[in-house]
């Protein structure tokens, strides 16, 4: 059963200053200083939250160095949006403080839960996608959208399971959370990608019924590969390679749907040179250049 949907809530705050529609690339401590002395071509960087919930030190140093320089993507990891318990309170006053501190053109989170009691799993796990976990997520993304008085970001996951009780298709789930709590949607098309293969869902027809219009920011990552105990391939969205030719392809046509919109490189892991970061930025900008825009923005 499809749940009666709730009124989308009024008081959701106001959007924010948007990154830009380039491509931007992960910051990594390792690059800190060439970019400083060598400013690559680049729109905006991206950093994880939580890497940055400390007063002080050299990485605070650093960013504040790259910020006066470049627009900013906040990214957090461990709110636990999907969580049954309550947000911890304690990590929201850190992110608070961290973005009135560098005042980022962007904030996301994930559709996931990482936390259970006083543990935290160091990861990024699924959620059942039905009536009781899309009211608990909904007033988990308005508490949020609240205390930060800015809209958030919600990305798509990968997942490798699906829980039997779902009622809700993953694309709806993610539909009734935006409308009904005014968030945006963080477009990760590798997830996209790593979970359709995973699931045997289809791709297009899974970005297709996602609510393109709530995009303000696609990831681009690399991933892993596998077999599962049946023999099928497995991915597994590592951020430790280069971006594959199939998430291309569907980023092209995630474009054609909804026109350049700003688009990160992620890479967590094996992390290369930053020129060869740089170069995979320049290839998603020829796309994003390429593109046509979409009404909206052809009007503004």
């Amino acid at each position: 059963m499809i749940p009666t949907p709730n009124p989308p809530v009024s008081s959701a705050p106001a959007l924010r200053p948007a990154l830009p529609s380039r491509a931007g690339i992960s910051l990594k401590s390792q690059h800190f200083e060439e970019i400083l002395d060598n400013p690559p071509a680049v729109g905006f960087f991206e950093v994880h939250a939580e890497n940055y919930m400390v007063a002080g030190g050299p990485f605070h140093h650093y960013l504040g160095l790259i910020r006066e320089r470049y627009p900013l993507s906040i990214h957090g990891v461990g709110l636990s949006i999907g969580g049954q318990q309550a947000l911890d309170s304690e990590h929201l006053q850190r992110l608070a403080r961290l973005l009135e501190r560098y005042q980022p053109e962007s904030f996301s989170e994930h559709l996931a839960w990482s936390s259970h009691g006083e543990v935290f799993l160091n990861d990024l796990l699924p959620i059942c996608y039905d009536a009781q976990t899309l009211e608990r997520v909904c007033a988990h993304v308005d508490q949020v959208q609240q205390h930060l008085q800015r809209q958030m970001l919600l990305e798509n996951p990968a997942t490798y399971l699906q829980f039997a009780g779902s009622t809700l298709d993953e694309a709806h789930f993610i539909n009734e959370v935006v409308r009904r709590t005014g968030c945006g949607l963080l477009l990760d098309v590798n997830n996209i990608y790593v979970s359709c293969i995973n699931h045997h869902w289809d791709a297009q027809a899974y970005l297709r019924a996602l609510p393109l219009d709530a995009v303000g920011e696609i990831h681009l990552a690399g991933f892993t590969e596998d077999r599962d105990g049946a023999g099928d391939r497995l991915l597994i969205d590592s951020h430790g390679a280069p971006v594959d030719n199939a998430v291309w392809r569907l980023f092209e046509d995630a474009l054609g749907l909804i026109g350049p919109t700003p688009t990160l490189l992620e890479r967590d892991n094996a992390v290369p040179p930053l020129d060869a970061l740089v170069r995979e930025a320049q290839q998603a900008q020829a796309l994003l250049d390429s593109c046509e825009p979409r009404p909206q923005q052809a009007r503004a």
